[in-house]
């Protein structure tokens, strides 16, 4: 078979999945089953796999998705059980007061507390959380669904205690290969994995440091009554500031601790340091900037969401400490959880696992989950429910709007994760041929060449575009982005860092994510509008990326283990 025909079928499930979900604009809950179907059929009659090799894919696939499941339910519970807690009211009521200024409410509550939430919990949590703040504060509901969805970028990577890295790449790349292949070199898995993260880590920060500023002028543009650029950047300084003080720890936390805390660590600094700094006036212009007065509001502005400002009755009020006190539990146990020897051992040390599904060599699968994430948020949940006095009801209720996000989300990845297992597993095959993403990745270096790594964190953006998910962009491409970069004789763990930069930027304009947050606040049917007015963000953060990836890869010469090893 022609290589040509060869990449256009290996591109066909990504290809069909961008026509069912954008072109048909069918729901991914139809479209995914449809598409592992599509794969399947691939795999078993052009790639000649055995069906026993597929359905070991399958099952493997579905050992990831479990493990990914448990995640999102703990961090989505953990918000749940805040809620009726009366956790987030008091955190709510502590940004009441720092500044009149709506442009440093909207750095103080949607970049910073927003960036700690996508750290916390992910999945389109933050917006879904700061937009509700913010129309609290006196936010027109469009402009807090845009500043919302502009937090969908420089944390998202880290999003959910790192599952778009923990799972998303270590998922998606053939992490048996890489092994086996690093093993003459002295390196191992865990080097490779975390370079991979220190990389995404420092992208991040060199692109995110402009977001606070970008979105406080987009606000300004768009929903002032001078529709001024001037009047945005006047607040530059604080901007910067105020991106500066997050990126800096986020990137330190990437680098020295791993995926699961940069969003977290970067958040909680920043906040410590901006907030008093707001409060006392630094660097904030004299002339002070609000929204037009409520009566001038265009009614495309406005949403159907009523806030309540009173305390959940018949409960004592919780302090903005006692709030926050789960999240910063949260953030010490995950740290001494993977930095402190014994206490990471007896956490591995339940480990659920298949290897060699159904005799296919290579093909495994595990689940720890006392390490994961997913069972260290149980225990801070447990601990929370003590500490706010909750009542069995209202744990219950946590319980039960969990578990429905839950479902919504799992139906999904039970059909991508081993849609993409199959993608990789294919390279096993009668016909002797290269695995489906490294045919896509042959086809793609030769169309492209070397330039190709510019374009690489758009590819990862026209993923999560279509899936609505940086995890799942993840999953779905970094094998393809790891092939080209092999292809090329680059480093492929920059190349697979581009991946899941451009997956995160990605998430501004993913429909999903904003028909989610519209949604909070009364906004359904006016997605458009919004994505109109985020793809500039996304449009800066692709292009400075792609061109972090070029200087890194030919002009500092950037590599990796297995470029070395060649």
């Amino acid at each position: 078979m022609h290589n040509t025909t060869l990449a256009l079928l290996a591109f066909t499930p990504l290809l069909l999945a961008g026509v069912l979900l954008i072109g048909l604009r069918l729901a991914a809950r139809v479209a995914m089953p449809v598409v592992f179907v599509v794969t399947a059929v691939i795999a078993l009659f052009a790639w000649d796999m055995t069906f026993t090799r597929v359905l070991a894919s399958t099952f493997q696939g579905l050992i990831l998705t479990a493990a990914i499941l448990w995640i999102i339910f703990g961090a989505i519970l953990l918000l749940n059980t805040l809620k009726h807690s009366g956790g987030i009211t008091a955190i709510r009521k502590g940004f009441s007061g720092i500044s009149p200024d709506r442009r440093v409410q909207a750095i103080i509550v949607a970049w910073l507390f927003g960036c700690f939430i996508e750290g916390a919990s992910g999945f389109g949590t933050p917006a879904a959380v700061a937009a509700p703040l913010m129309v609290a504060l006196g936010f027109p509901a469009l402009a807090a669904v845009v500043v919302g969805m502009m937090i969908q970028s420089t944390p998202v990577s880290f999003g959910a205690v790192g599952t778009p890295i923990v799972v998303g790449v270590a998922g998606g790349i053939d992490r048996a290969s890489i092994t086996e292949r690093l093993g003459t070199s002295g390196a191992g898995w865990p080097d490779y994995f975390q370079l991979i993260a220190s990389e995404v880590a420092v992208i991040h920060a060199i692109v995110g440091v402009l977001m606070p500023l970008l979105m406080v002028v987009i606000m300004v543009r768009f929903f002032g009554a001078n529709r001024s650029w001037k009047e945005g950047l006047s607040i530059t300084p604080f901007a910067l500031f105020a991106g500066v003080c997050f990126v800096v720890p986020y990137a330190l936390a990437g680098t020295l601790l791993g995926p699961e805390f940069p969003s977290m660590i970067g958040a909680m600094v920043g906040l410590a340091i901006v907030v008093p700094a707001a409060r006392r006036g630094f660097l904030i212009p004299k002339d002070h900037w609000d929204f037009p007065e409520r009566t001038a509001w265009p009614d495309e502005w406005i949403g159907k969401l009523v806030i309540k400002t009173e305390d959940i009755v018949g409960k004592t009020p919780i302090s903005t400490f006692m709030g926050w006190f789960p999240y910063v539990l949260l953030a010490v146990f995950l740290v001494a959880s993977r930095t402190i020897a014994p206490l990471k051992d007896a956490l591995t040390s339940l480990s659920l696992g298949w290897n060699n599904i159904l005799g296919e060599v290579g093909i495994s699968g595990s689940l720890q989950p006392l390490y994961l994430p997913g069972g260290i948020l149980l225990i801070v949940v447990l601990i929370t429910a003590l500490l706010h006095r909750m009542r069995l009801g209202e744990l219950r209720e946590a319980f039960s709007e969990s578990t429905r996000t839950l479902l919504g989300a799992g139906f999904v990845l039970i059909f991508t994760i081993p849609m993409v297992r199959i993608l990789i597993n294919s390279g096993v095959n009668a016909a002797d041929l290269v695995s489906m993403p490294v045919a896509m990745a042959r086809f793609v270096a030769e169309g492209v060449g070397s330039v190709y790594p510019f374009f690489a964190p758009t590819v990862g953006a026209l993923g999560a575009f279509i899936a609505g998910s940086n995890t799942v962009s993840n999953l779905m491409l970094s094998a393809f982005q790891f092939n080209v970069a092999e292809q090329l004789g680059v480093s492929t763990a920059m190349m697979v860092a581009l991946q899941a930069v451009g997956a995160a930027a990605g998430n501004m304009i993913a429909i999903h994510n904003v028909v989610a947050a519209s949604a909070t606040v009364g906004l359904l049917g006016r997605e458009g509008i919004t994505i109109r007015k985020t793809i500039l963000p996304t449009l800066y953060y692709l292009v400075a990326s792609g061109l972090i990836g070029l200087v890194a890869i030919y002009l500092l010469g950037l590599g990796d283990p297995l470029t070395r090893l060649g």
